[in-house]
């Protein structure tokens, strides 16, 4: 895999990319999502893994309400598209986000330890390569 790079926009308050879920007969999904290095693991919204039918219901109630995602299952992704770089079988949290946010995606650490990314904010860029490519040289 070579070095990606991935634009964004810096005017904005958090860093937005746009990933894509693969489903098993390789339809793709894109959907809009947040980096962040406070969630250990990728979580996907409820209401959007429902519509695209990589789950079959969402949970019927989440018991606090808050300013966080509300984690309540773990799924299997087939393959996920982050940055440029395809990740097959991608475990990720099922969560209820706030409608408000305008997300559908927490992109975690479990993605930042596979890469080492470069943010460039200055020109609204990521540059993201996996480990074993920086290391080898």
């Amino acid at each position: 895999m070579q070095r990606n790079v991935t634009l964004f926009d810096i005017r904005r308050h958090h860093i937005y990319i746009e990933p894509e879920l693969i489903d098993v007969k390789g339809l793709r999904y894109s959907v809009t999502g947040i980096l962040d290095t406070g969630a250990p693991k990728t979580e996907f919204s409820d209401q959007f893994l429902v519509h695209t039918g990589f789950i079959e219901s969402a949970a019927e109630s989440i018991i606090k309400p808050g300013l966080q995602t509300q984690k309540y299952r773990r799924i299997t992704l087939p393959s996920v598209m982050i940055c440029g770089h395809k990740i097959d079988r991608f475990d990720v949290f099922v969560s209820r986000f706030e409608k408000s946010w305008g997300i559908d995606a927490l992109i975690g650490l479990d993605f930042f330890r596979r890469f080492m990314i470069t943010v460039d904010y200055s020109k609204g860029f990521l540059i993201t390569a996996p480990y074993t490519e920086v290391t080898d040289r």
